[in-house]
């Protein structure tokens, strides 16, 4: 009787209707998903449900059709869209706390993530990128260290000074008329440890970092800080030549390493 319902669920999933079937019902459910951010209605909802039901089916039958039990949960995307649709079938209605109803919605929503196995190419991406991730940890890490260095340096030498005496606190309000903060509700941009290494993560990002130049120049016009214009130059550019242009090519050059190992990988399996 179990050969029978695995020969019978192998043979229903092998069907050419089968996968297109479950990738249209993938993308309207996604559709819907953002629809309902918008405008929520019986139709939509009762079309969610038809979805839903669609989901359990297809991994009922993936079930069924499973050379073993290990072999089933050895497959990282069965685990994936069987813990899509348990999650879907909790009710919030069994929770009080409105914190966790909206957890269990967040976690609904990842229903868009079963797009990723929609498509051979989009799989192998996904395969890069877990292939890659040590390797994206230990440029992470080598990252953080540089990261935590530049700030260390820029917090002890670029902290502006606290309104201690008259003329200090006059020196800091010129400063805040010549060289306004964007917005003008943000801290010293390198007043705390934490401040400071958001700052560097902005000048990695280019987001007005030329700003921050300028400002600390005109700080130390003011003489609230120390070091000099060449100095500042010095400080942002090597950060922003290190940053941007040798680590995330470190990142860059991981992935694309992994993606070739894969496609050599991927292509001795299609020959034999």
């Amino acid at each position: 009787m179990a050969s029978e319902l695995n020969r019978i669920a192998t043979d229903f999933i092998n069907k050419k209707w089968f996968e297109p079937l479950i990738l249209s019902t993938i993308l309207i459910n996604c559709v819907l998903i953002g629809v309902e951010t918008y405008h929520s209605s019986n139709l939509i909802s009762a079309v969610q449900q038809i979805a839903l039901l669609i989901f359990t089916a297809e991994i009922s039958l993936r079930w069924l059709a499973r050379q073993s039990a290990s072999d089933f949960f050895r497959d990282s995307w069965n685990v994936f869209d069987l813990s899509l649709v348990l999650i879907s079938f909790v009710p919030e209605a069994m929770f009080s706390s409105g914190a966790i109803i909206m957890s269990v919605r967040v976690l609904r929503v990842f229903r868009v993530l079963r797009l990723l196995r929609a498509a051979e190419e989009i799989k192998l991406i996904v395969a890069v990128l877990i292939r890659s991730f040590s390797a994206l940890t230990y440029n992470g890490l080598f990252f953080f260290i540089f990261l935590y260095l530049f700030a260390l340096v820029g917090l002890s030498i670029f902290k502006l000074p606290e309104p201690v005496n008259e003329p200090t606190r006059q020196a800091l309000a010129q400063l805040t008329i010549e060289a306004p903060r964007a917005p003008a509700n943000s801290p010293d941009p390198y007043g705390t440890l934490g401040e400071t290494m958001f700052t560097l993560f902005r000048v990695l990002t280019g987001e007005d970092w030329t700003d921050v130049h300028y400002n600390l120049v005109t700080a130390h016009q003011l003489e609230l800080i120390a070091p000099p214009p060449w100095l500042i130059v010095t400080y942002h550019v090597t950060w922003y030549i290190i940053s941007a242009f040798l680590l995330l090519n470190l990142l860059v050059g991981a992935i694309l390493n992994n993606y070739q190992i894969i496609m050599e990988e991927t292509r001795d399996k299609s020959k034999s």
